[in-house]
């Protein structure tokens, strides 16, 4: 196997295999190069057969992927994900306290911990939702918390997803396949379970629900099949026995929201929407939208349905207010973040731009609002016409931009073309706001596949894998 100057999860810089490890490892010794090719073509199979799709955009339109997955699972000791849950879930709870002030007291502003104008000017802050009342003051129902490592102990957070956040469909998935190709190393320890996913997902959409005489009607939206994620809105829709509608299924009328059905009209409750926020409501927000439903927002803002995630909420998963996540932290909880920012430079800050234009060959540079791997420089693997072209970007619209130093991202065995080699990972669990909060045991793994690579999203190249977390 390949060595590299990264921290590998799986071995020890004495080249002994780490604990969490062992039982992959045999696996890996006993199975051999050919066989892992068979499971390999085996896992493309069943993926194909199931559909397990997604859409890359480019400036040539759009193309239909298989999502490329890694047969080799990661291994989460039950240590390391005492940390990541429990962060993860402080990181969230935070961010719901903070958007439930922005749009009631907006204390923390008051305060000056967060300025006024990064969240009042903000392109996502919706000021219709200002005073509007949330069950339990949950706005983001589902967050995905994008986490990398970078050696044994030091785990760092990337971004927040509390919009649309995707993906949770490949855990299910990959979970599936991998039981199916290596039986024996997934019994052989003691492995804990996702596939209740669906059922947490709903109880917790359920107790969003305005106070109803009966069994809430819960149903997913989605933008239709063109989506990048469709597969995943289908795919959720039928686990967890809900109706997968498009803007046109729903109609408002005297103050409620009602599906089409066969049947005739049924009021439904809660809406698990996979669309943004600009496309909700064409009396509202964009007139142009032919997917949302006319009426929608004075519905929420009456307390008559809940959205799921609610309306306004990516002000909190901006990358311009990440900066101010830790101090989000200890403001709403009064505890020290368990999981670390990266060190970020704002560029809006004069002189957080006079460093970062003297490195940018060395940092990465991010859009604000980007997301999906788009938008970004990657300083130490961009061509000298690529930063300077970065650089005009920067000038013009400074405030549109963060930087961060390059991380050595972990990485973990993968099986390519020519063998087992490392690549590099990243980690979105997925956690769930409603009664509780709760968070899926590993989430999604994402690998970048291409040699060299740091950037994992399946837009840029990167698959997939399966994540154990092994309990205690």
């Amino acid at each position: 196997m390949e060595r590299t100057a990264f921290f590998d999860e799986m071995r020890a810089p004495s080249g002994g295999v780490r604990t969490a490890y062992c039982e992959v490892a045999k696996w890996l010794e006993t199975t051999g190069p050919e066989k892992l090719a068979l499971k390999r073509q085996e896992a493309d199979a069943f993926f194909r057969r199931l559909g397990i799709t997604f859409l890359v955009y480019g400036d040539g339109g759009s193309s239909e992927r298989l999502i490329p997955f890694d047969v080799i699972p990661r291994v989460i000791s039950a240590e390391e994900w005492r940390v990541l849950e429990t962060g993860a879930i402080q990181r969230v709870k935070a961010l719901n306290a903070f958007l439930h002030d922005i749009y009631h007291e907006g204390e923390i502003c008051k305060a000056g911990i967060v300025p006024a104008d990064m969240v009042y000017n903000n392109a996502a802050y919706r000021p219709e939702m200002h005073g509007v009342d949330l069950p339990h003051q949950v706005y983001a129902h589902i967050a995905g918390i994008d986490i990398v490592r970078v050696s044994e102990t030091e785990f760092y957070v990337l971004e927040d997803n509390l919009r649309t956040p995707s993906g949770v469909s490949y855990v299910l998935e990959n979970r599936e396949i991998t039981m199916r190709l290596m039986p024996e190393a997934f019994a052989s320890q003691k492995i804990a379970p996702v596939g209740n996913y669906p059922e947490q997902l709903l109880q917790n959409l359920k107790a969003a629900a305005p106070p109803v005489a009966g069994e809430p009607t819960v149903v997913l939206l989605t933008p239709g099949r063109y989506n990048s994620a469709y597969f995943e809105h289908v795919f959720l829709a039928e686990e967890m026995g809900i109706e997968l509608v498009e803007g046109p299924d729903l109609f408002v009328k005297s103050g409620n929201v009602f599906m089409r059905t066969t049947a005739g009209p049924e009021r439904v409750d809660v809406i698990y929407r996979r669309i943004d926020d600009d496309f909700l409501d064409p009396l509202a927000f964009r007139p142009d939208s032919a997917l949302g439903v006319p009426g929608l927002l004075s519905v929420v803002r009456e307390g008559r349905v809940t959205l799921a995630n609610a309306i306004g909420g990516g002000v909190a998963d901006d990358k311009a207010i990440y900066f101010y996540v830790p101090d989000i932290i200890r403001f709403y909880l009064g505890e020290e973040p368990i999981l670390a920012n990266v060190p970020t430079w704002k560029l809006r800050n004069a002189d957080d731009r006079a460093y970062v234009l003297d490195h940018l060959d060395e940092l990465v540079v991010k859009e604000v609002h980007g997301s999906g791997g788009y938008g970004m420089l990657i300083g130490p693997r961009a061509s000298r016409a690529e930063v300077e072209a970065y650089r005009r970007r920067i000038l013009a619209k400074p405030a549109e931009f963060i930087a961060q130093p390059t991380l050595a991202l972990s990485t973990c065995p993968t099986l390519v073309d020519g063998g087992v080699v490392p690549r590099h990972v990243d980690l979105r669990p997925f956690v769930l706001s409603g009664e509780t909060v709760t968070v899926v045991p590993g989430g999604l793994t994402r690998v970048a596949l291409v040699e060299g690579s740091l950037v994992v999203n399946s837009s840029q190249g990167g698959g997939v894998k399966d994540t154990w977390v092994l309990k205690a």
